[in-house]
């Protein structure tokens, strides 16, 4: 059974090949009915997190890997899902070839707070690298920050 993980924050694929050596790159999709927002500024390292949170008429835009079962348990540590700061679940993310469920990961903390402005730099800068649409890369730059 194939496996899909899907990133809105991390649209860097070497990024993700150190915390998912074995799982190529295998398009991009769109989780609709979610936003990215942030949250945890609390537990965060230098101010809130990154999450998507359900709200009707919003998308994402993510990176979809083919997820070796390896690396899924390695995600689940690298997110910090083994110790509750996320929680993986299943979404159901458009692509140009259909329908596909992927893992993600969503924050365990109230939406809030800012990000950093190093964090949200590299959220954009790697959602532009990624393909992501001009307007949703400028909606990202344009996000106020810690």
């Amino acid at each position: 059974m194939t496996m899909y993980a899907a990133y809105a924050s991390n649209l860097d694929p070497t990024h993700m090949k150190e915390r998912a050596p074995h799982s190529p790159v295998v398009g991009t999709g769109w989780i609709n009915g979610w936003r990215l927002t942030f949250g945890g500024e609390d537990v965060g390292w230098d101010g809130a997190l990154a999450t998507i949170v359900e709200a009707p008429g919003a998308h994402v835009y993510v990176l979809l890997y083919d997820l070796d079962r390896y690396d899924l348990e390695r995600l689940d540590v690298w997110e910090g899902a083994d110790t509750g700061l996320y929680t993986r679940i299943r979404v159901r993310v458009s692509t140009l070839d259909g329908d596909i469920l992927a893992w993600t990961y969503v924050l365990n903390a109230y939406e809030g707070g800012l990000p950093s402005p190093w964090y949200l730099e590299k959220i954009a800068d790697a959602a532009e690298k990624a393909g992501a649409p001009a307007d949703y890369v400028a909606d990202l730059r344009s996000r106020p920050t810690a």
